[in-house]
């Protein structure tokens, strides 16, 4: 049987209080960067394409050129992926508060700058937007393992799970932030500098000042992050850091009395940490057979089910604009100025945030502390694959005009049951079954798969899902499978994702000692912790 330091038995069963819902808006204020960031550059690309790239005397307004448009959209990703594995690492090195900050300043800084990129061509522009969101990228990409790991090692483990994916579901607020403030933005400029249409006069539908457009909708993310520097700053490090990582149950006790109303006793975790400390079994590294044996599963389940699920969410946006473009709520480029296809496409986009992305982040904020992680991502996976196959194998049914309500249904369905799913539960579970010395790197290194998997998603199933007949592609871009075959594969990426949900152990209710199996008595020295390898709830 665990036997449980005081200090940790203590935040276990602490009451929930005011100051976890502050931890949850400080750590969640990282993935509102995060979500705003992403939502706000596939709106202001369009932007950019009219601004630098339109040719003179062409029939339609400009567009960025594949190549660029895959290096302002992925370039992000690969900030991130680089991100997550070095922020993920250095947190169980140095401290989560310690790393913490730095994240989030990196944020701060890089989304000002990317507003402020400058350059005579433009490509001088885009070069330097991309370094910079590069490493905007870089700091989102520590946010997601310090900020899962914090708010897992403060929570209780009665609400821990709905905690955490309150933080995640901070998402949702950034996409609809970041499409309000585009359509805020888009609409004060269209009324003091009112344009003409492209097809009316190319020229002049695109004013000088719609450069700021793009510039200040950018730059309005750094805001939010900004505001809470200060109280990132002013937390304690976690209790489960000082307490397993660094040995100082004495400290922990001390931090965790500042900040919430529990009686925490430490005087007797002192002999309880000399003798963790010295038990091999509690400080095996990552790259070693002990880890392999207890959590090399885990791990494995993680990390993959991550990966295919990002696979299938970053490539389900590919196909808004021609949803967008069906049921007529994007009308022809060239029918609008500049500054109004940035309020179209934001109206519409922010209509689907609202229908389809922010309910299943808070259904799964409401039940997973009742359903359990298990059954909500298998749920969650297996909903994702019925729908994309009823969207796939009579796609031409969902095509006519007739059929269009349908099809967004489905379409939002699909988004609904992806956060409330796998979406959401692939970034708590991380947070909750490694031990404490490593929890940050394995959700670093989780994290980096899924986000692998959203470059094969936004990048490989944008070729994939091009027209098989050369004459109906994109411009710049090969035949592909088209979309119904695309949606086929996608189909059967969630499947496997289904499959691997059952490598991963269930940890509702349960303390993290008790799923990492640290703090173990003697006589479990040669078995693997019971309570970390069971799959499904009983």
């Amino acid at each position: 049987m665990p036997k449980e330091l005081g200090v940790l038995n203590a935040l276990d069963n602490a009451k929930t209080q005011l100051y976890h819902f502050t931890a949850i808006v400080v750590a969640g204020m990282g993935f509102f960067t995060d979500a705003y960031d992403i939502f706000c550059i596939s709106l202001v690309t369009k932007l950019l394409g009219r601004i630098y790239y339109t040719v003179p005397g062409s029939s339609t307004p400009g567009t960025l050129p594949p190549n660029v448009a895959d290096s302002v959209n992925g370039v992000a990703f690969c900030g991130t992926f680089a991100g997550q594995l070095f922020f993920g690492w250095l947190g169980d090195k140095l401290g989560r508060k310690k790393v913490y900050g730095l994240t989030l300043l990196l944020m701060v800084i890089c989304a000002i700058a990317s507003g402020l990129s400058f350059g005579h061509s433009a490509k001088g522009v885009i070069a330097t937007l991309c370094f910079f969101r590069f490493w905007l990228g870089f700091g989102i990409g520590g946010d997601y393992p310090l900020s899962a790991t914090i708010m897992s090692e403060y929570a209780n483990k009665k609400t821990r799970g709905a905690f955490i994916a309150a933080v995640f579901a901070m998402q949702g607020f950034g996409n609809l932030t970041g499409g309000i403030v585009a359509l805020i933005v888009s609409s004060a400029f269209d009324h003091a500098y009112k344009a003409p249409t492209y097809e009316q006069n190319a020229s002049a539908s695109v004013p000088a000042q719609a450069d700021y457009v793009w510039r200040i909708i950018v730059m309005v993310g750094a805001l939010p992050a900004a505001l809470t520097y200060y109280w990132r700053m002013k937390m304690p490090e976690t209790a489960r850091y000082t307490a397993l990582v660094a040995k100082n149950a004495q400290q922990a006790a001390q931090d965790m009395s500042k900040v919430l109303q529990v009686d925490l006793v430490s005087g007797q975790d002192k002999s309880e940490i000399e003798i963790l400390a010295q038990d091999d079994r509690n400080s095996f590294g990552l790259f070693t057979k002990e880890f392999a044996k207890r959590h090399g599963l885990h791990l494995l389940g993680t990390t993959v089910c991550w990966f295919l699920l990002d696979i299938a969410f970053y490539s389900q946006n590919l196909f808004q604009k021609d949803i967008f473009s069906a049921i007529g709520w994007i009308p022809a480029a060239k029918t609008m100025s500049a500054i109004q296809e940035v309020y179209t496409v934001a109206r519409a986009q922010t209509l689907i945030v609202m229908c389809g992305l922010i309910p299943g982040y808070w259904f799964t904020v409401a039940f997973i502390d009742i359903l359990g992680r298990f059954a909500i991502q298998l749920m969650g996976f297996f909903f994702m694959t019925v729908f994309m196959f009823v969207l796939a194998i009579p796609y031409h049914h969902w095509t006519l005009k007739e059929n269009r309500i349908g099809f967004i249904v489905m379409y939002s369905l699909t988004f609904f049951f992806a956060n409330f799913g796998p979406n959401s539960t692939t970034f708590i579970v991380p947070a909750e079954i490694f031990p404490a010395r490593l929890r940050s790197t394995c959700h670093g290194i989780s994290a980096a798969a899924g986000k692998a998997g959203a470059i094969v998603g936004a990048f490989g199933f944008l070729y994939a899902a091009q027209s098989t007949d050369p004459t109906q592609t994109d411009a710049g871009y090969p035949p592909g499978i088209g979309i119904k075959n695309t949606l086929i594969v996608l189909g059967c990426i969630n499947f496997l994702g289904m499959l691997f949900t059952f490598l991963v152990p269930e940890s509702n209710g349960k303390s993290l000692e008790e799923l990492s199996g640290e703090n173990e008595e003697e006589s479990g020295e040669t078995e693997e912790p019971q309570t970390s390898s069971r799959t499904v709830p009983v």
